[in-house]
């Protein structure tokens, strides 16, 4: 019987961790050029945008974790905006990490993603997404929130459980250059916004009253940030 127990977690583990054979060259270019349609045209990003803040929010709860804050909980909404709150010092290196880590986390997630994807770890990826989903669920505190979670994570786990090896790269491949593509748009929204007067509450604005460095320039950091991780990944997942 432990024997037996034993070989089943080893399987499931190789099955998780183990390499799965690359996709075709055609397949990574096919994918990016799906995400690129969805992240371009205003009315399909309208919605896609919610996967972004659930990185975005995401990134906040996370760095607020590991920086020794309390996190009280998450709320995503249907105007794909989002909020998290954490308490903790209002000043100090773990509150400047905190705020900083919304713009960052999805291209740096989608530099992630490409990193396991580059070393054919497909469905590790698959898995650590739908784990890092799950435990995102826990501080969702509305019911928007909670649905948007559930769908996508439901998604991650039903093509890791049910379907092929190709359909598997290929979601992963999406998912991926979605990321990375995605989390370039969002920097360049909110430029457009502070240009207009407005979002005088945004992350960037909230960096610059803490450490007294210009919104700009935090800006700056959100767009090096976005574009070297879409360069970086990108070069991974075509093999350059």
């Amino acid at each position: 019987m432990q024997s037996t127990a034993n070989a089943s977690l080893a399987d499931l583990w190789d099955r998780v961790f183990g390499t799965q054979a690359a996709p075709d060259e055609w397949l990574v270019i096919v994918t990016g050029v799906v995400a690129l349609a969805v992240v371009v045209p205003h009315g399909v990003w309208r919605l896609a945008r919610n996967a972004i803040t659930i990185a975005h929010e995401g990134g906040h709860g996370l760095i607020a974790l590991l920086t020794g804050r309390r996190l009280d909980g998450i709320r995503l909404h249907s105007d794909t905006s989002g909020l998290t709150v954490s308490r903790g010092k209002p000043t100090g290196i773990g509150m400047i990490l905190t705020a900083a880590a919304g713009y960052t986390a999805p291209p740096l997630l989608g530099l992630g993603g490409a990193a396991l994807l580059a070393a054919d770890r497909i469905t590790a990826f698959l898995w650590i997404a739908t784990a890092l989903l799950i435990a995102m669920l826990v501080m969702i505190r509305n019911a928007y929130g909670a649905l948007t979670v559930i769908i996508t994570g439901g998604a991650f786990l039903l093509v890791s459980w049910l379907t092929s090896s190709q359909v598997q790269a290929a979601f992963a491949y999406v998912v991926v250059w979605f990321l990375l593509l995605g989390g370039v748009r969002p920097a360049f929204e909110l430029q457009s916004k502070r240009r207009r007067g407005g979002a005088g509450d945004s992350d960037a604005d909230q960096l610059s009253r803490l450490t007294h460095v210009p919104a700009g320039m935090w800006l700056f950091l959100f767009h090096a940030v976005s574009l070297c991780s879409l360069i970086g990944g990108g070069r991974w997942l075509l093999g350059l």
